[in-house]
């Protein structure tokens, strides 16, 4: 399984002096995997500890900092040896060992020589952090792009890669992208997706739903053993009030998150505060601030706390605490479930480091994502789920704002290649907004 963040690890371990590496992300996102089987096969030899599997390790990080001791004390620990100036040294749910993430400070000051990785999922409820010590990235869920490799369809991949725009191309693409939608691109739920191809469509789809509800209800313990502070009942109510809070919209935009029905007797953004910034901490939703009137860069200047969309981190998971199946996923086609479409851009912008996002309102009009592009300039993204394509939102932003450039997405193939002001992008191509706005 490819994981595209591997390009900037591969980029990091040619450094001549490099900080240690720290990947955040939710859990069962493949952290351990992108370390120890992608990086790790680059190395000859890889010292991998794990401080939830082993909570002894930490007996490595007690006394002094110093690197060479913290190696020597692991060498004792493990039984293994490790040679400082070859070997990757792996630190993996690092966030159970304080005194380990601290330990990053002195690796990045006195041994730069050093291949130095560590990973955690709740990187973010973090109380001391070595701010500007280590190159921190975020690993995700896999985007459609990812998941496309995962399929070993070369073909494919390339006509996705090149932005082909031919009806064998969009057929094929778009079979895909609805596929995606059930399977969402948590690692073993893919995995197993592709890997039983040859078994009936019954047996695969529940394998996969078993996998999501596995995952799901793991990510419902750890609400209550690294809630802290906050309430892990409360961070529960509002995890499962996303997908119908969702769900309830059919074509229009998504709407800003409601308070109020959540938990009884709770509805003012400031009893959620600390339950929603865990969950955003922990990487398991995703926020879009609306912006009302003439947005301007920096759109994060005119964004107000208390008022987003929240979105799941995996739209895989969002079908299955909804209880879609495959075959109604199938079936429909998407014509009508445009929050999911939405759901979906969300997550492959937040992929090419567009986190927050922003959506914009005036009147009636809504259009569900606005950008900067390198300029400055704001750039609106209508997203349409099926093939009708008349946006009376988006028509409406270009009288009011004149932008430099509009995107539409939707279930069509898109417009012509040569359009370089008014794009129709296939859903599916979501993945390229980045490079586009360059």
């Amino acid at each position: 399984m490819q994981r595209l963040l591997l390009q900037h690890l591969l980029a990091w371990k040619q450094k001549p002096q490099r900080k240690p590496l720290l990947i955040d992300g939710a859990r069962q996102t493949g952290k351990t995997y992108l370390l120890q089987t992608l990086l790790g096969g680059t190395f000859p030899r890889v010292l991998r500890v794990d401080f939830l599997e082993s909570p002894s390790i930490a007996d490595a990080f007690a006394g002094s900092l110093k690197p060479e001791v913290i190696i020597s004390n692991l060498e004792l620990l493990t039984g293994q040896i490790f040679n400082p100036v070859t070997d990757l040294l792996i630190l993996d749910e690092i966030g159970e060992c304080p005194r380990a993430v601290t330990a990053l400070k002195f690796f990045a000051e006195q041994s730069p020589h050093m291949y130095v990785a560590a990973s955690g999922s709740n990187i973010g409820l973090l109380n001391a952090f070595p701010v500007g010590k280590v190159e921190q990235h975020n690993l995700r869920p896999l985007t459609f792009h990812e998941f496309l490799l995962a399929s070993n369809q070369a073909a494919l991949v390339k006509a996705y890669e090149d932005r082909t725009n031919t009806a064998a191309a969009h057929t094929m693409l778009f079979e895909k992208l609805t596929d995606y939608y059930f399977t969402g691109g948590m690692p073993e739920a893919v995995n197993t997706w592709f890997s039983l191809a040859t078994a009936s469509i019954v047996e695969r789809s529940a394998a996969v739903s078993k996998i999501h509800q596995d995952l799901i209800q793991g990510y419902l313990r750890d609400f209550g053993k690294y809630a802290g502070k906050a309430d892990s009942t409360l961070i529960e109510s509002v995890f499962r009030n996303i997908p119908s809070q969702l769900s309830i919209v059919l074509d229009d935009s998504v709407k800003r998150f409601k308070f109020k029905g959540v938990v009884e007797r709770k509805s003012r953004y400031s009893e959620f505060d600390s339950a929603i910034t865990w969950l955003e901490k922990c990487r398991l939703v995703l926020k879009n601030y609306p912006i009302e009137g003439m947005p301007r860069s920096p759109l994060a200047a005119y964004q107000k706390e208390n008022y987003f969309k929240l979105f799941l981190f995996d739209i895989g998971l969002l079908n299955n605490m909804l209880g879609m199946s495959y075959k109604e996923i199938k079936q429909q086609g998407f014509e009508y479930k445009g929050y999911l479409a939405e759901n979906f851009v969300q997550q492959e912008l937040a992929a090419q480091g567009i986190e927050p996002s922003h959506s914009w309102f005036d009147a009636r009009a809504e259009i569900e994502f606005i950008v900067s592009d390198t300029a400055g300039n704001i750039i609106p993204i209508e997203v349409k789920s099926g093939k009708r394509t008349r946006a009376k939102s988006l028509q409406s932003y270009i009288t009011k704002c004149q932008p430099q450039k509009t995107f539409k997405l939707s279930a069509t193939q898109g417009s012509s290649p040569a359009e370089q002001k008014h794009i129709v992008l296939p859903l599916y191509y979501a993945g390229h907004l980045a490079g586009l706005l360059q």
